[in-house]
């Protein structure tokens, strides 16, 4: 099964980005083999549409399950839109939020955690 991880960095022992449609990088992972691929996220620094924009990014790796710390409205539609499972709450490193997610230890997300533009802080909309 392949899995899409917000991570800060490139690597396995990356922390995990807290934000999913403006991390820094996306880890996509084989759960069986563990052997991943490293993205820089192309919708960080967009000016609106993060969400959306890193959620077609997921849609067109052909991802089954995203994992991350917090997803917003306009992402969590995109991905459940494309029947991908969203896991929230990941924290440390990639490789001990792979882990907890093969261990079901994360909690699938029924819904958005977080409000809109959450990911540009004082600068969002938190409405």
């Amino acid at each position: 099964m392949k899995i899409a991880i917000s991570s800060q960095g490139e690597n396995l022992s990356s922390l995990v980005d807290p934000r999913f449609g403006r991390c820094s990088y996306f880890l996509f992972i084989d759960s069986e083999t563990e052997k991943f691929e490293a993205l820089p996220n192309p919708a960080l620094e967009a000016m609106g549409g993060a969400g959306i924009q890193a959620a077609q990014t997921i849609v067109d790796k052909g991802v089954e399950v995203v994992v991350t710390g917090n997803v917003g409205p306009n992402a969590f539609q995109t991905l459940k839109t494309a029947d991908i499972k969203i896991f929230g709450g990941a924290t440390r490193t990639v490789k001990d939020a792979l882990e907890k997610y093969k261990n079901g230890e994360l909690k699938e997300y029924s819904t958005f955690s977080v409000p809109r533009h959450f990911g540009l802080g004082e600068k969002g909309d938190q409405k």
